[in-house]
């Protein structure tokens, strides 16, 4: 249990050092205290991920820091982890060519994930060199939410800024990009080594290649937005895939509950204690820094200071 709780708190500190290369002026602190409370936020609200990613850049804006740059950083970074999870399988592909015996349905998921993530590569790679699918995709998403604004200022620029912040993400991440790949891969490894412990504590009997095919399955099944965190999605399809890799059905059905206790019921009183502790150095604010509301609002004050 030591050990599996310590691959845990390993697979987030990985994210918190992601954090570090596409926020480089959000300190430790800040960064890992509001991604705890963000987390534990995703895993009760459906939304795959956007729930928690959007109240982190709230909570950091309380803090002063530009809510534009933290909602491309941030986006940047849950795009970033969400390919690594795609890398797993490819991992699995010396044992699958050097003859492992690998059942149909795992074997199929680790082909379907390594083609994804080309497309996902290749793509990503394009939108770096290009600009314009950027600022078109910035463009259209203002057009639709001011739509929807009718008692607030309309959103201008969105595709230019998000296009500035475009550059800034390429230096920063760009002279860093082993390590900003590490820690993407490393939230996952981290986590595939604590299902690993799990097993091998309860006695379960493992060809760790399956058991990572099988753990990038329920992982991908884990992302989908219909459930808080994929609950119920993980329970379900972890202990069938972990079947499919040769664990007895009682052996991967108690795996699960323990690996589930500890990656995902665990971290939820865990995100309230840092929401808690955040606050007290960070104090809620009504609106967010920067933001249109706040400039009248000072304005205001100083024309009435003007004689």
């Amino acid at each position: 249990l030591v050990v599996l709780l310590a691959c845990e708190a390993a697979s987030f500190a990985s994210i918190w050092a992601l954090q570090r290369v596409v926020l480089p002026d959000v300190g430790w602190f800040d960064g890992a205290t509001t991604q705890l409370v963000g987390n534990a936020f995703n895993r009760v609200t459906p939304g795959g991920g956007a729930t928690g990613t959007a109240l982190q850049a709230r909570l950091l804006a309380d803090a002063g820091y530009d809510l534009t740059r933290l909602a491309a950083a941030l986006t940047a970074e849950s795009a970033m982890i969400s390919i690594a999870v795609l890398v797993l399988p490819v991992f699995s592909l010396p044992a699958i060519l050097a003859g492992l015996n690998v059942p149909g349905s795992l074997a199929d998921a680790a082909w379907i994930g390594i083609v994804v993530f080309a497309l996902v590569a290749a793509a990503g790679a394009a939108v770096l060199r290009s600009p314009g699918p950027i600022a078109a995709f910035g463009d259209g998403t203002a057009w639709v939410v001011n739509r929807f604004r009718h008692r607030r200022p309309p959103i201008r620029d969105l595709g230019a800024r998000l296009v500035e912040q475009r550059a800034v993400l390429r230096r920063s991440v760009g002279s860093h990009w082993a390590l900003a790949g590490g820690t993407a891969v490393g939230r996952w490894a981290f986590e595939y080594l604590g299902l690993i412990v799990t097993l091998y504590a309860i006695g379960a009997h493992v060809e760790p290649t399956l058991v990572l095919l099988a753990f990038t399955f329920a992982e991908l099944l884990g992302m989908l937005p219909f459930t808080p965190g994929g609950l119920g999605f993980v329970e379900a399809g972890l202990p069938a895939t972990l079947a499919l890799a040769g664990v007895a059905a009682s052996d991967a059905v108690l795996a699960t509950l323990i690996f589930r206790l500890v990656s995902f019921w665990l971290p939820l009183p865990v995100g309230l204690a840092a929401l808690f502790i955040y606050r007290r150095r960070h104090p809620r604010t009504d609106l967010a820094p920067g933001s249109d509301a706040g400039g009248e609002e000072q304005a205001r004050h100083t024309h009435d200071r003007d004689p």
